[in-house]
């Protein structure tokens, strides 16, 4: 058996086994299935949610609200029992029977390409209550090609997930940002190769410490519209400093990264048989998954970045975490929009803060814009957002949920009675 080998070997394979570009037949795959919605026939790590499965999901990514993790405590709110984070609908899905895309309709497969999600837009419609099992349907709503300063050529993908329970109510809607770019372009670029490691000091770390002791969750300190002032800034709320532990936590509270996965064993020979372009050797001369930039350095740096870095979903998580500690228990986040704007990087800190833009009324319902954002230790912008929640009135009383577009219902309820006919015919 040989020796390990050297950094050197190691980027050298890694060169060779990454030299993939962008294919312009997948492109012109992606764009002929534009608009067509297809049922999720994949089965994620998690499907229904139960109450301990809410819990974990909640805090894996830090969130400790009761509202999520206490089913005793969300007996005395307007909810009457415990809900899950809105943002849990995007981990959750039991396979949804329907007509199955032939070949050609399944869009590009962007082999040896690497992928990261850049952004999101959410809309939500009604919680997540323990029990309820989540399906979905979607497919690609638009498809762009640029070019990027940091990789050359990229391909801008748009897909669109309808999540609903088992009585067919819509309980979301999901856009997602994804952006395909060449590695071995990205490597050659090395914009950010440079970029100097963080480093702590007792006294840093010790004032990071009093920052999240001093952080404010409203709870059932009921934050009523008339109380809001445009202008006003949201509580301030940081994560980090980034570390390998936190993709582990992530991922053990429910982020499956469907359709690829994290396997061991005979399930990870089946997934390399299965999809062996996503499969890399590492330094030992193993193959190994691909997204593994999340928490190996020495790949991440073999695709031109610094360190290992974070996943875009769970930046999405921490700022809805930001968006609920502020609106409180009798809040609704409406909607949710981001934009991963940098790297957060192995050892970086996140600090998010946000204020108030606006204030609307609409048929005695009160709404309040925020713009929020995430700013790291260098002082860069690394996520910004927007977000609709809606909030209690003194004058007009709860909070009401949005309603769900009628087209869409009629949609939900088209598809999963499909499911069901098709369920009914396999007993």
């Amino acid at each position: 058996m040989s020796e390990t080998r050297t950094d050197a070997q190691q980027q050298e394979e890694f060169a060779k086994q990454t030299s993939a570009e962008l294919q312009d037949a997948d492109i012109d795959k992606d764009r002929a299935i534009l608009g067509r919605d297809w049922a999720s026939r994949e089965q994620e790590y998690l499907s229904t949610a139960t109450p301990e499965a809410i819990r974990n999901f909640a805090h894996s990514y830090g969130d400790d609200n009761p509202l999520f993790t206490d089913p005793d405590y969300g007996r005395g709110t307007r909810w009457g029992g415990q809900i899950a984070p809105p943002i849990m609908a995007g981990i959750l899905n039991s396979p949804l029977r329907g007509e199955k895309p032939s070949r050609e309709e399944r869009g590009g497969s962007y082999r040896g390409i690497h992928a990261f999600v850049s952004g999101g837009t959410w809309d939500w419609y009604r919680p997540i209550r323990p029990g309820d099992t989540v399906y979905s349907f979607g497919g690609l709503e638009s498809v762009d090609v640029k070019r990027s300063e940091f990789a050359g050529r990229s391909v801008v993908k748009v897909r669109r997930q309808v999540k609903m329970n088992g009585n067919a109510e819509v309980i979301g809607v999901y856009r997602t940002l994804v952006i395909y770019t060449e590695r071995k372009r990205a490597r050659e670029r090395g914009k950010y190769s440079g970029l100097e490691a963080p480093s702590y000091t007792d006294e840093d770390i010790a004032k990071l410490e009093e920052l999240y002791a001093a952080e404010q969750r409203r709870g059932a300190a009921t934050r009523h519209v008339e109380d809001v002032a445009v202008g006003e800034e949201l509580a301030p709320m940081v994560k980090g400093p980034l570390t390998t532990t936190d993709m582990i936590v992530f991922h053990a509270g429910g982020y499956g990264f469907v359709p690829y996965g994290l396997r061991t064993g005979r399930m990870a020979h089946q997934n390399r048989q299965r999809i062996a372009p996503f499969f890399v050797k590492n330094s030992y001369g193993v193959p190994d998954v691909a997204q593994r930039v999340h928490w190996d350095s020495a790949w991440a740096q073999a695709i031109g970045n610094p360190r290992a870095y974070d996943y875009g979903v769970l930046r999405e998580c921490w700022a809805h975490h930001f968006l609920t500690d502020w609106a409180g228990d009798d809040g609704w986040v409406v909607s949710q929009h981001d934009e991963i704007r940098k790297f957060n990087y192995q050892g970086d800190v996140q600090y998010f803060g946000g204020e108030v833009t606006a204030k609307h009324e609409r048929a005695g319902q009160w709404f309040v814009d925020v713009a929020f954002r995430g700013t790291n230790q260098r002082g860069e912008e690394t996520i910004r957002g927007t977000a609709i929640l809606a909030l209690p009135s003194r004058e007009h009383g709860p909070a009401l949920l949005p309603d769900v577009p009628v087209e869409l219902q009629r949609k939900a309820i088209e598809m999963l009675s499909t499911h069901g006919e098709l369920l009914a015919d396999t007993r």
